[in-house]
Order: structure tokens, then C-alpha cells, then sequence
């Protein structure tokens, strides 16, 4: 019994320990960009050199937050963290079985590509839930929007808007034009795949779509206050 306590002793210390830590690193990030994630170790493990450039939020420009916004979350402003609806929706088309829709928020992807791995099953989604919780309730939401879209990979190997913006553009994210900047959000989810140059189909019937959905969504006055426009 006494080694099984000891056991127990040690489970409990270390998840106290992983929660303060947690906390902590959280905290960090709210003021300072991550230094690394485990989705760059990954790339240099599997021996690529990625690029990073990590700018302010004012130095992004309006077009690609918008952009990004139009594509992966019109509802960032509204939710706090997690877009139920979108769930209930995906569930009911992936029970078609046809194709797999997802319904991550901005929110969820940040808390994926700065505390998490890319892969993985419900122990993985079950972090991802207990870090979203974590940015939605100590960080603003303009923090979690730009801390997005300087992890988030926007070409093989490349990540945030600025090095996509060089990658794909070769101008700063801020010289970004509506229509470049929408094309850069179609190739999200999966940029390796849904390539600009040359364009995949993908990227070729969305990054229209993105535009008119710019369009709509940029009247949203809590889209306006958030873009500082």
C-alpha cells in the first residue's frame, strides 16, 4: 500500500506541477511570442529549416486579419472560445461520411500550435479544450488573433504572416493586397497541400469566397474594434 501511495503521491505532484506550469507559460505568452513550439521541433527533427518572423499586430495590416477571420472564424468575436453551432454542423455532415468537416476556432488552433502537437486523438483534443479555456479567460482577444497568425503555418515550413508574406509575395504582411491576403487564408488548413504557387484548386475556388466573405463580415462593428478600424 505504502508504494502505491507513493505512486499516487507523485501522479498528484506532477500534475500539479504541469498545471502551474501551464499557468505560467500561459501567462508568458500573453506577453511575450513563444520561442519555440513543437510543431517547429518537428520540422527540424524531420530536417527542415523553418521560417518564422514574428511582428506586432499593428504591423500585420488590415487585409490579412480580416482575411483569416472571413475564412477560419467569423464568429471570433462572439465565442468564447469554442463555436458550438459550427460543432453541431460538423458532427452532422461527418455522419455523412463523405468527407471530414472540422469546426475549430481561431481560439483552438492557437492554443494547438502554441501548447500542442498537429496529430493526435481525444487525449490531445482534451488539452486543446483546457488551453483554449486558458488564452480565452487570460488573454484579449486581439492577443489571440495575432499570437495566430505569427504560429500558424501558412506555407511548407513557413509560419505566420510574415514569412508568408515573403514566401509567397515577397512584400511585408502589411503591403498585403485584399486578394493576396485571401489567398494566403484558402491555403489554411493544410498549406503544404493547398499550394499559391502554383495555385491548387482549393486555393482557386476558396480565396474568391474569402473576398465576398471580407466584404460581409468587415460591417461587423466588434470586427471593426478588433482590427482597430
Amino acid at each position: 500500500m505504502s508504494a502505491l501511495r507513493r505512486f499516487f503521491r507523485l501522479v498528484l505532484k506532477g500534475l500539479l506541477y504541469g498545471f502551474l506550469f501551464s499557468i505560467l507559460y500561459t501567462l508568458y505568452c500573453k506577453w511575450f511570442n513563444p520561442p519555440i513550439t513543437i510543431t517547429h521541433i518537428s520540422s527540424l527533427v524531420h530536417g527542415h529549416i523553418f521560417k518564422r518572423d514574428y511582428i506586432d499586430y499593428d504591423q500585420m495590416g488590415y487585409p490579412i486579419k480580416l482575411a483569416v477571420l472571413a475564412g477560419e472564424d467569423q464568429m471570433f468575436t462572439d465565442h468564447n472560445g469554442f463555436d458550438f453551432k459550427s460543432i453541431q454542423k460538423a458532427i452532422k455532415h461527418n455522419q455523412k461520411g463523405k468527407s471530414l468537416r472540422g469546426a475549430s476556432t481561431i481560439s483552438q488552433q492557437t492554443a494547438k500550435n502554441v501548447f500542442l502537437w498537429q496529430h493526435g486523438g481525444w487525449f490531445r483534443k482534451g488539452l486543446e479544450v483546457y488551453f483554449t479555456f486558458l488564452i480565452e479567460h487570460l488573454w484579449s482577444k486581439e492577443r489571440i488573433l495575432e499570437v495566430y497568425l505569427n504560429v500558424a503555418e501558412m506555407g511548407p515550413n513557413v509560419f505566420g504572416v510574415e514569412a508568408a508574406s515573403q514566401y509567397h509575395f515577397k512584400k511585408k504582411a502589411a503591403n498585403l493586397t485584399r486578394a493576396e491576403a485571401a489567398k494566403i487564408a484558402a491555403c489554411l488548413p493544410n498549406p503544404v497541400r493547398f499550394t499559391i504557387n502554383p495555385m491548387s484548386r482549393r486555393v482557386s475556388t476558396r480565396y474568391p469566397w474569402i473576398l465576398r466573405q471580407m466584404s460581409n463580415l468587415e460591417t461587423d462593428p466588434d470586427i471593426k474594434a478588433l482590427l482597430n478600424k
